[in-house]
């Protein structure tokens, strides 16, 4: 890939006329627009003039913050859309997974699906009906495969959807952030799937917002930041530059959930009755802090929005690594009680946390009967090193986990206990 970019007009959009008059006057208004002068247009560079190279079997993760240009990127090899500038030249058959169910035909079945994907690909019948079975099974729609995919659900689009990309066996597969839809066990079932491709020796890039993922699954990784490319090399290493880099946004302590800029980044809401509005952690002082020492007590307020009476509410809070992987869960439990409409603030206190120095993320759910609403990165904030001169310094070590425990050392006296397996007899 050689000077790669992309750059896109905002506020336009492209219209697929269907008369004479919509023509007509779709290029009048592209000759009034011509005769503006060009710095009266408002451009956007999604991709900046990227260059790197990607050798046949390597295995190449993607990371960057939301409108990074992970997407366009992929978009690009996969010929979805063109570069505006630069050339991308691709050796072999490319499989991609981009959207839920990229590439489907909704009035198709799930088996006439296959078979076009297949034939997309560039294979033979016999090849794609060869690997039909393994498809379906992964999947998990053999009572639905003759079934019109319109009418499946988003679960079972994106699992047909990845099963399809993964076992049709392209030279290229491009996998984007699309197996954050699935559940638990599906993503799971995905990551194994993807470490075999990737064990295959065939190429692979894999856009993800987890990066203990793409530890696992690469050896390379591009990291892009508003569509330039800042470091490739080792994932090890760039990951860790990026986590680096977006641990010191750390803020102030408080959030506002409703902010315009906040939506645009990590805001999943899916809930029409209830939101959160925002998320603070308070100081032994009560004032708002992102910067709390170990062994003290965590105290959040959170500021929910109800738009029509609700019961049976029920508030989680988890607290996460700076890769996304779960340390421990609150939940407040569900109670027999009408929430009215309106702002309500609840508060969760953990008397003396458990974690180590470092930066965490914070996740805030609000469960209820029909009403969801998730927010997967509500804040983060950072546990500094206490000062404790009588505790063991390894202590203080980095690599030694996550968490701190209590825990409490003695001689046993008498007879030490046997080898597993082993019987001591007692005289």
């Amino acid at each position: 890939m050689r000077g790669l970019a992309k750059r896109y007009s905002l506020g336009e959009r492209a219209v697929l006329h269907g008369t004479l008059r919509d023509a007509i006057g779709g290029g009048a208004r592209r000759m009034l627009r011509a005769g503006r002068r060009s710095h009266e247009r408002d451009t956007i560079w999604a991709l900046d003039h990227v260059t790197f190279h990607i050798a046949p079997g390597e295995a190449v993760g993607i990371v960057g913050r939301n409108g990074a240009g992970k997407t366009t990127l992929l978009k690009i090899l996969s010929g979805i859309t063109d570069p505006t500038e630069g050339e991308a030249r691709v050796w072999g058959r490319v499989g991609s997974l981009l959207e839920v169910g990229t590439g489907f035909h909704p009035d198709l079945t799930g088996r006439e699906n296959i078979l076009l994907n297949g034939a997309i690909l560039g294979m033979r019948r016999r090849e794609i009906m060869s690997k039909f079975d393994e498809i379906v099974s992964f999947a998990e729609v053999e009572r639905f495969i003759d079934t019109p995919v319109k009418r499946y659900s988003s679960g079972m689009y994106l699992r047909l959807a990845f099963s399809v990309a993964a076992h049709l066996e392209p030279e290229i597969l491009l996998v984007d952030e699309v197996l954050a839809v699935g559940d638990a066990s599906f993503q799971r079932k995905c990551i194994g799937k993807m470490s075999d491709v990737t064990g295959e020796g065939r190429t692979v890039l894999f856009v993800s917002h987890n990066t203990a993922a793409i530890r696992s699954l690469t050896q390379r990784t591009l990291w892009l930041e508003r569509g330039a490319l800042v470091e490739y090399g080792p994932t090890s290493e760039v990951v860790t530059n990026y986590l680096t880099s977006t641990d010191l946004d750390i803020g102030s302590g408080v959030v506002d959930l409703t902010s315009e800029d906040f939506r645009r980044g990590v805001w999943k809401q899916t809930a029409r009755n209830v939101s959160f509005d925002s998320l603070a952690l308070l100081g032994p002082d009560g004032g708002p802090t992102a910067h709390v020492p170990e062994l003290t007590p965590l105290r959040f307020e959170v500021g929910l929005r109800v738009r029509e009476p609700i019961r049976f509410l029920e508030i989680a809070l988890r607290v996460k690594t700076g890769e996304g992987t779960r340390i421990f869960s609150c939940y407040s439990g569900q109670r027999d009680l009408e929430l009215d409409a309106g702002t309500h603030v609840v508060s969760c206190v953990i008397p003396r946390h458990p974690l180590r120095p470092g930066v965490y993320a914070v996740e805030l759910g609000a469960i209820g009967i029909n009403h969801q609403d998730i927010v997967p990165e509500a804040m983060r904030f950072e546990v500094e090193a206490g000062h404790h001169v009588e505790e063991n310094p390894r202590y203080t070590e980095s690599g030694e986990g996550v968490v701190r425990v209590d825990s409490s050392w003695s001689e046993i006296e008498g007879q030490a206990r046997s080898r597993p397996g082993e019987i001591v007899s007692q005289a």
